[in-house]
């Protein structure tokens, strides 16, 4: 069972996430999902959002515990800090101040200028561009912040991404639509005023209200949170099983060294044998020997070297 809390649908009132926009600017598309009209505002179904934000949790639970690259986006002011401290939280990547066309679809040229990045950031913790001028440090400064705004939050990614979440869809249909193309699933907090086709899992919800998105957002990253964490769970206990498979192969190779003492041993009680009278004599020694031991002994090859011996 799932670690991660879902809000019920008390906390979703409290928190405005079933206020809608004006009836003039819906979307027919929404219609499922309204509940009714209120000051000529739509009123989300909270049944339905809490049902298909519990799936849409679920979804992205799985897909971080199987280790998969999820990427927050949402570049509304009222959701930036929100996005980024989240990310943060459930170890998830983010873009919160513009989505750069061709991150996915084009995502070669991409990956040159977030490794361009790398570098800048590299040089001027490690004093390489001291050597430079007062002038070129300042402007390598201010390209750094400026792809920091950027890149910053996808800095790790190096390939594209296996699923995104995105706040509005509307406002960030560029980067759904890019997601579509390459078909990577998309998970979206959706308002009345746009279009849910193509979202993989809604989630019926007021986007623009600081306290609906942050109860949302903190549902999202605790699934996947978690998710996350069980995935270092599965990879510590794979390595854990590969240590215990490497030390029992040594183990084994080691007791294989050790015949030529059990062959040492043996000889040492044939000498003994050649010394000793009576069939008696010579059973209490077999008995006192260790088992491989005796089992060498009786093999005909020894048997022949005890008659010679004799």
């Amino acid at each position: 069972m799932s670690k991660y809390k879902v809000p019920k649908i008390e906390e979703l009132i409290e928190a405005g996430v079933h206020f809608g926009h004006q009836i003039r600017r819906w979307h027919p598309k929404m219609e499922p999902y309204i509940y009714t009209v209120s000051k000529n505002i739509h009123i989300i179904d909270l049944e339905d959002t809490e049902r298909l934000l519990k799936e849409a949790c679920e979804f992205l639970y799985k897909q971080a515990s199987e280790g998969k690259k999820i990427v927050f986006v949402g570049t509304k002011k009222q959701s930036k800090d929100i996005i980024q401290a989240e990310a943060a939280r459930s170890g998830a990547m983010f873009v919160n101040e513009r989505w750069i066309g061709g991150t996915i679809t084009n995502f070669p040229t991409i990956k040159k200028n977030l490794d361009k990045l790398i570098k800048y950031m590299r040089g001027r913790e490690t004093g390489e561009f001291d050597k430079y001028t007062k002038k070129e440090c300042l402007l390598i400064d201010r390209e750094t912040e400026k792809m920091n705004l950027v890149y910053g939050g996808i800095l790790s990614l190096v390939e594209t991404p296996d699923v995104l979440f995105v706040i509005d869809p509307k406002r960030e249909r560029t980067a759904v639509k890019e997601a579509q193309n390459a078909g990577i699933p998309v998970v979206a907090i959706i308002d009345t005023n746009a279009d849910p086709t193509g979202i993989d899992h809604i989630i019926p919800g007021n986007d623009d209200a600081i306290k609906s998105v942050a109860l949302l957002m903190r549902a999202v990253s605790d699934a996947v949170e978690e998710g996350y964490k069980e995935f270092d769970k599965k990879g510590a206990e794979e390595t854990k099983k590969t240590k215990a498979a490497t030390e029992e192969k040594e183990n084994v190779v080691v007791t294989t060294t050790e015949s030529p003492v059990v062959t040492a041993e043996v000889e040492e009680i044939e000498e003994k044998l050649v010394e000793v009278d009576g069939p008696k004599k010579i059973e209490k020694i077999e008995e006192d020997m260790p088992k491989k031991a005796a089992e060498e002994l009786k093999s005909p090859k020894k048997a022949r070297a005890k008659k010679t011996a004799k």
